[in-house]
């Protein structure tokens, strides 16, 4: 039997007898107690902690509200108890009546005219635009970005000699550019 077999599994380097497989004694109960948190000494001074402390901190005024503020809290362990807040402070905001002479008279509706349309305009609103499809062509005077559809084909007929070599790595664009200089 190896080192790592005692260490392992300690039962079994025992001399194994009847009496070892008997049940074995039960352990005595403790009782249990408690500590009350007063007498617990692990926590710190009780006292201590619960004895209300004042903080007062000073803040320097703004621009928008001069002048120095304060701000007096008063803490235990179990609750925050402010005291004096100066105002002006983030936080505490002091909101000013106003008193509204206009308050309950209504205000007057805007009017907006609608311009004139024709029968066949108004038919052909009414009727939607699923009818009259979403894709027409454009007018003539319409918005260039409208029009860029109709300006492509003539853009792409001018120049008919880049489109001859598609080989890559082929040198013919070239060889065109050296031919538009020595012409």
């Amino acid at each position: 039997m190896g080192f790592f077999d005692r260490l392992l599994n300690p039962r079994a380097a025992a001399p194994r007898t009847d009496n070892s497989q008997a049940q074995p004694k039960p352990a005595k109960k403790q009782d249990a107690f408690f500590l009350d948190s007063d007498t617990s000494t692990s926590l710190g001074d009780l006292s201590y902690m619960r004895e209300a402390k004042t903080i007062r901190r000073t803040f320097p005024g703004t621009a928008d509200s001069p002048g120095s503020k304060e701000l007096v809290t008063e803490v235990d362990a179990m609750d925050l108890k402010v005291d004096v807040a100066s105002e002006g402070l983030g936080g505490v905001s002091k909101t000013e009546a106003t008193v509204s002479v206009t308050q309950g008279v209504p205000k007057p509706v805007k009017k907006t005219f609608a311009e004139p349309m024709s029968q066949q305009e108004l038919n052909q609103r009414l009727k939607g635009s699923a009818l009259s499809g979403v894709n027409a062509p454009a007018a003539a005077d319409a918005a260039p970005v409208a029009r860029k559809t109709e300006l492509k084909p003539e853009a792409s007929a001018s120049k008919p000699s880049s489109a001859q070599s598609a080989a890559p790595g082929s040198i013919d664009p070239f060889r065109a550019m050296v031919r538009d200089l020595n012409s």
